[in-house]
């Protein structure tokens, strides 16, 4: 049966003591917080975005192949998400003892800076390994800064909706999150497109990280103006904020299972899915389809575009029907549409490399054909192939034979160095050259896109409300972000290494989708059993 979680855990707060903001207030409190999470998250996305495009890897990992800097790049990447639980507990217990406004202050600022300073770090070709271990230690501090911003902007945001309008107005939240990866997309092709591609390699690619300093200026000046939460400044007049947040997270009734049910059930599934959507289609149209880089940008970036109002009608849809009935349809429909929406894409974005796939199979074997994508060499000469095959993106299957064999669609290949796989693969109809898909095969993409940014909006689009009215206003900052910020740190965060390393093992382009299909089905059960309906609540406090 569903019951309103909030009137349920909020008697620290009268409703009537809470004070009503204005229309003008809401305003300044939603485009505020929105523009301060959409700056931040572009602080973290614009790594990922860079990394997608293999600078990352070549400044700052330099190894033996293209494939071990991506996958290198892709692990920089992670780490970030690896500490954002630690932030969370950290500026949870500040949110909740010191107030929401002051703490997402802090993390805007240690964002800002620790992205800007991204920016000035020398290449490994400069400075060695003291390269990689700063930018490892920048991404650290992004990661506990991230920790505490989401949830002290959604809170912050959800604290001060009027009964009715948590979902509608928290969703501008969620859709900053599509918002800020956008924002990286755009500075990078500006950038890139003003400089020129030599200027760009050389040193033009520094400077989206360093304009990240313009836009921690222009989120501190607007966030200058809020006031503190009204939930908050009843609850410290009262004198009922808590005083060990983080140990009451954990003790307080019924909370530990709520933790669990917002983490494995809500966190995991909706980062996967946001993270595949957006990264998983800009890494999969660069990587194994062979899309020219700005054309990929430009294609995923005006579909992250277009499906932002995705977050706000089911956020605001929410506020009617409840929460937990979107999320739920909505892992539904991703496990039943992941795989095919991707066939979509590839046979659109690399029509010739997808055919000759199909007529023209690759097939390696040998004795024990043993593929390790972190090894300097290849134990042997099959391991090699295997190598050099997932280096070009070229999808293989694999079979057992006494001698190494390569054969392309039938037909044996005798010259097993680099060039004459490429001669061969060229003459069975593999196009390794980078593509620029048709008018209509990119208004397929988009489409593609635009399924799966609904499929996110639908998810991602009530979360911040949901999660908000399930913990009591005393310990909500930590209890809401501490399971956040370890599903979509860790689920979520490792998603683009994961993914790439079974498709380096596997030779399946395709093979990493199924990381988001395992996550989104272990979230689809932990919903549908253990999460309680939360009806849209009949007080501001959450």
């Amino acid at each position: 049966m569903a019951t309103n979680l909030v009137r349920g855990r909020t008697a620290d707060v009268p409703p009537d003591a809470v004070p009503q903001p204005s229309r003008r207030d809401i305003q300044l409190i939603i485009t505020a917080s929105s523009l301060g999470t959409i700056f931040e998250w572009y602080d973290f996305f614009i790594y990922g975005t860079l990394a997608a495009s293999g600078v990352i890897g070549r400044t700052f990992f330099p190894a033996q192949s293209e494939l071990l800097q991506t996958l290198y790049a892709w692990a920089g990447f992670a780490v970030g998400f690896g500490f954002r639980p630690l932030g969370a507990i950290l500026f949870g217990f500040l949110g909740d003892r010191l107030g929401r406004k002051y703490t997402f202050l802090v993390t805007i600022s240690m964002m800002g800076l620790a992205t800007a300073a991204v920016g000035l770090v020398p290449s490994a070709a400069v400075i060695g390994l003291a390269a990689p271990f700063i930018v490892l230690s920048l991404r650290i501090l992004q990661g506990l800064a991230l920790g505490g911003e989401y949830g002290g902007a959604a809170i912050y945001v959800a604290e001060h909706s009027p009964p009715g309008k948590s979902g509608y107005y928290t969703s501008f939240i969620q859709a900053s999150v599509a918002g800020g990866f956008i924002l990286s997309l755009v500075v990078v092709l500006v950038t890139r497109g003003l400089l020129g591609s030599a200027a760009w390699t050389a040193w033009g690619w520094r400077i989206p990280f360093v304009f990240s300093l313009v836009l921690l200026a222009v989120s501190l000046f607007m966030r200058l103006k809020l006031a503190e939460s009204p939930v908050f400044q009843q609850m410290k007049a009262a004198g009922t904020t808590a005083r060990n947040p983080f140990v009451e997270s954990f003790t307080f009734p019924g909370n530990l299972k709520r933790l669990a049910v917002a983490l494995f059930g809500i966190a995991a599934g909706l980062t996967v899915i946001w993270y595949t959507a957006m990264f998983t289609v800009l890494s999969f149209l660069e990587g194994p389809m062979r899309v020219d880089e700005t054309t990929a940008q430009l294609i995923v970036g005006a579909g992250a575009l277009g499906g932002l109002g995705f977050f706000v009608l089911f956020g605001r849809l929410s506020d009617r029907y409840g929460r937990k009935n979107p999320i739920i349809i909505g892992y539904f429909l991703t496990l039943a549409l992941l795989f095919p929406v991707f066939w979509v894409i590839g046979s659109a974005a690399n029509p010739r490399l997808a055919e000759a796939a199909r007529h023209a199979p690759v097939v390696v074997s040998g004795p024990s054909c043993a593929y390790n994508p972190f090894a300097a060499k290849q134990a042997d000469a099959c391991g090699q192939l295997l190598d050099t095959l997932s280096r070009k993106g070229v999808p293989y299957q694999k079979a057992h034979t006494p001698m190494t064999l390569v054969i392309i669609g039938g037909t044996p290949v005798t010259d097993r160095s680099s060039a004459g796989l490429d001669a061969a693969l060229v003459a069975a109809g593999y196009n390794l050259d980078p593509v620029v898909p048709g008018p209509g095969s990119i208004a397929l993409i988009l489409a593609a896109i635009l399924v799966l940014s609904a499929l996110s909006g639908i998810t991602y689009g009530p979360v911040a409300a949901l999660l908000a009215e399930m913990f009591p206003p005393r310990i909500r900052y930590s209890s809401m972000s501490i399971p956040y910020h370890v599903g979509t740190g860790y689920f979520g965060g490792f998603l683009p290494f994961i993914s790439q390393f079974i498709v380096a093992r596997t030779g399946n382009p395709y093979a990493g989708l199924w990381y988001t299909f395992a996550v989104v089905a272990m979230a689809l059960v932990v919903t549908t059993l253990w999460l309680e309906d939360v009806r849209p609540a009949r007080s501001n406090a959450g």
